[in-house]
């Protein structure tokens, strides 16, 4: 069975790897999911904030966000929380490109296209062979308008296909007006994959203390649902390859998303809970179904129940949304 596809440009034996995640920072565990058959390597991401802490200091870094109110600064990572530094950063992206033979995708996490991103151009000079921008934001100025938070997006990307000539994916939450229509902008942006969805980690409030907590909750399969949506909606809508993340944990999960037209699917929840053997599982899984079903090939199945293509186009759209809500019974 031909499980294989392509994604930012490469030629991969199959579509699963893992997504971003504190799995890279142990090289033991690097080479455990490329045992287990990772087609790709997805390094977490390194911020904004850190790099400009490095540059200007932390006080400096974080005194935009402040000016309001004092407190704030206590909302971002001390320096020592990082996970890693700039620096060290390079250094892993130089060790796993040393250690494994699959593509290593780097990952900036930021929201302004400023100075910091030409640290793009030090990630490929490490070896990453492509780059994944997080461009994590929340809009909470009633001033600031829909599409000047969609220009954002499109800015910080921009910035980085000049810096870089390795390939570039925007991994995107769901919240935009008129995600569609963002998606096109990347695209004529230079944008060579998209990947669908960022998790907003909602925080908790004590009411003891009066804080805001932060909360860590890996996925579920739930999650999964609106990504299929909306790969369905842009598969053979647009040039960039389009990746999945968060939702999928089995082979049906990772079967859905492909058919919706993933060309990548990203795992990170279901490996931290049971380890990078999951990988070779699922493979294994998604292949037998695939058999069984007299598929020929994956690319067979890619793209199968999109909008284009799928038997009942409408179930995408506002149909859904109606029959949906008749579809209770008591």
């Amino acid at each position: 069975m031909d499980l294989s596809t392509r994604y930012l440009g490469f030629h991969l034996p199959h579509p699963l790897m893992p997504g971003a995640s504190p799995l890279v920072d142990d090289l033991d565990m690097v080479r455990r999911l490329e045992d287990a058959g990772a087609s790709a390597i997805v390094l977490h991401s390194l911020f904004e904030e850190q790099i400009e802490a490095e540059e200007h200091g932390y006080w400096s870094a974080t005194e935009g966000p402040a000016n309001t109110f004092a407190e704030a600064v206590t909302y971002f990572p001390q320096n020592d929380e990082y996970r890693t530094g700039p620096g060290d950063y390079l250094e892993r992206v130089r060790r796993i490109r040393e250690t494994v033979g699959v593509p290593v995708i780097a990952s900036l996490n930021g929201t302004t296209a400023a100075g910091w991103l030409q640290h793009a151009r030090l990630l490929q000079e490490a070896g990453a062979h492509a780059l994944e921008l997080n461009v994590y934001y929340v809009a909470t100025d009633p001033d600031e308008t829909a599409d000047a938070v969609e220009q954002r997006v499109v800015d910080v990307l921009a910035a980085v296909k000049q810096a870089v000539a390795i390939p570039v994916a925007v991994k995107l939450s769901p919240y935009y007006s008129s995600f569609a229509r963002l998606a096109r902008r990347l695209d004529e942006a230079g944008a060579d994959g998209l990947v669908v969805f960022n998790r907003f980690y909602q925080p908790d409030i004590d009411v003891e203390q009066l804080e805001v907590v932060p909360r860590l909750a890996l996925s579920s399969p739930h999650e999964l649902l609106p990504r299929l949506r909306w790969l369905a909606i842009l598969s053979g809508r647009v040039r960039p390859s389009l990746a999945v993340t968060g939702g999928v944990h089995d082979a049906m999960g990772a079967l859905k998303a492909v058919m919706a037209g993933a060309h990548a699917v990203q795992m990170v929840s279901v490996l931290l809970r049971e380890g990078p053997e999951v990988l070779r599982r699922v493979r294994d899984d998604l292949e037998r179904w695939l058999v069984e079903h007299e598929y020929e090939s994956l690319r067979q199945a890619q793209g199968s129940m999109s909008l284009e293509r799928c038997p009942d186009p409408s179930a995408f759209e506002r149909g859904n949304y109606m029959r949906v809500l008749q579809s209770w019974r008591p």
